[in-house]
């Protein structure tokens, strides 16, 4: 009898670790942008109105989609608490974040590759400074 609610609970298991979302996320860099090329993933462009709207974001990343969010439509506190959101979300996606403007971030997830970065207007004068010493 013991035998056959171990071999139950096995079953169980097996069920649990295979076909995880996991599998979805832990993939190449390779493999996931081929994979983008067959999906044919989107660019979403989002301007969010309350802090409520960021888990919508989540979701379109979750689907390998990129995002930009412009947070000029909402408190600064509301737009510190959607930056934390989409960090923590972010980072168990594997993704990366990117501030292009002021208010206005990229968010892609492990399948898309950015390069270049774009600097802000405070960072370009900083530089400015240090090159005239």
């Amino acid at each position: 009898m013991a035998l056959k609610i171990k071999n139950l609970f096995k079953d169980v298991e097996d069920d649990i670790l295979t076909g995880t979302e996991d599998e979805f996320y832990n993939i190449s860099g390779t493999d996931a942008l081929a994979e983008a090329d067959k999906t044919g993933n989107k660019m979403i462009l989002l301007e969010p109105r309350a802090y409520s709207e960021s888990q919508q974001i989540a979701d379109h990343l979750k689907n390998r989609n990129s995002v930009v969010v412009n947070l000029k439509r909402v408190t600064s506190d509301q737009a510190k608490r959607i930056i934390d959101f989409l960090s923590g979300c972010i980072y168990a996606i594997g993704g990366t974040m990117q501030k292009i403007g002021v208010g206005i971030y990229l968010c892609t997830p492990n399948n898309v590759n950015v390069q270049g970065k774009i600097t802000d207007e405070t960072e370009k004068n900083k530089v400015e400074a240090e090159e005239e010493w």
